[in-house]
């Protein structure tokens, strides 16, 4: 039987070149307290011998972990990946923070934690415990918990907390969902629409009450009634059940904004079921611009979030404040856009401001 080759390690780069293993270390983890000339020897050795950093070594000496974890909701992201119905929420935050990562010789590390459950802050502190991240990435409904807020605080880690303005510990990025709503009902009123419903998401998200504030708005600006709300879950059932209820009132929609692709695919197809030709007969517009969506029939009209965006944006922060300390914790916002597709269109003739 072969040998297996031995695997090389940060002793044997330090030895080959001469110096110490805190050496070696602070070249593997670019620290500026190194000669440039042993710099050059050290990286002549990691590269003559094939060595391949390992967390264990850029940890020597108190340095960084150049980990960065991302806590997602375990809940929805498993029903997701289970039920075949798309993550790309998970996928372009992992797009936009794994690059920048990257980039800056990081690592992206993803955990789904329960935001419910009684052992969140074991299941936390044993994450935290083996991986030592430098920061976190909070993603809703997480990043307004008080518990993990609390608990990362404790753990003095930087903490970045997306579609949260709640006072607490780390800095807050949102995607500008009130001003998004805000459009969306605004494109339906200039189409011509005065009986716009919403469908709105979870309430323990921060997020569903700002887009319901934002088609308040546009709706009391254009002096119509915001009578037709109903609350959702992201999900397709509480889609399903909403449009029904939506489209059975007494003087029901003609254009309908659900704060969620999948309640969105509901509405389309409640829509089809009760004879209703979308967009000559229910306008629908949807928050999030997932695939099946764009490959919906008709295409649907969507708030196109900038979540991969946002997700580098938080990884610089924290890899900034690990270099800078503290930084300026006011919210920053990353304004999401309108995409305009095929599923939005004037109100039937006789319903709409003629």
């Amino acid at each position: 039987m072969p040998r297996r080759r031995q695997a090389v390690t940060i002793k044997h780069v330090a030895a080959d070149a001469g110096v110490s293993l805190q050496t070696v270390s602070r070249v593997i983890n670019n620290e500026p307290n190194v000669r440039p000339e042993m710099a050059e020897r050290v990286r002549g050795s990691i590269s003559r011998l094939g060595y391949v950093p390992l967390i264990a070594a850029q940890r020597m000496g108190g340095s960084k972990s150049r980990l960065i974890l991302s806590i997602n909701d375990r809940d929805r992201t498993i029903s997701g990946w289970q039920n075949r119905e798309g993550t790309d929420w998970v996928d372009q935050m992992l797009l936009g923070g794994m690059l920048t990562c990257s980039r800056h010789g990081y690592r992206l590390i993803l955990e789904l934690v329960d935001t419910h459950s009684d052992h969140i802050e074991r299941e936390l502190l044993g994450a935290i415990g083996a991986l030592r991240p430098d920061g976190v990435i909070l993603t809703p409904p997480h990043s307004q918990d008080p518990v993990i807020l609390d608990l990362l605080e404790r753990q003095g880690i930087s903490i970045a907390r997306i579609g949260s303005r709640t006072p607490g510990p780390g800095f807050s990025l949102v995607m500008g969902d009130e001003g998004a709503a805000r459009r969306a009902t605004e494109h339906l009123i200039e189409l011509g629409h005065r009986r716009i419903g919403f469908i709105a998401g979870a309430s323990d998200y921060e997020l569903s009450a700002w887009r319901v504030t934002g088609w308040r708005a546009a709706m009391a600006q254009a002096g119509l009634a915001a009578d037709l709300l109903v609350p959702g879950s992201f999900d397709y059932a509480s889609g399903w059940d909403a449009a029904g209820e939506l489209l059975a009132a007494g003087d029901p929609p003609t254009a309908i904004i659900a704060s969620s692709d999948q309640m969105a695919i509901a509405t389309l197809d409640r829509a089809r079921e009760r004879g209703l030709a979308v967009p000559d007969d229910l306008s629908i517009i949807s928050f999030d611009d997932t695939p099946i969506v764009r490959f919906a029939t008709p295409p649907l009209t969507a708030i196109t979030q900038p979540i991969a965006a946002v997700a580098a944006l938080a990884v610089e922060r924290i890899i900034a404040e690990q270099a800078q300390g503290d930084l300026p914790h006011d919210p920053v916002s990353v304004d999401a856009e309108l995409t305009v597709r095929a599923s939005t269109a004037p109100p039937p003739p006789e319903r709409g401001r003629g």
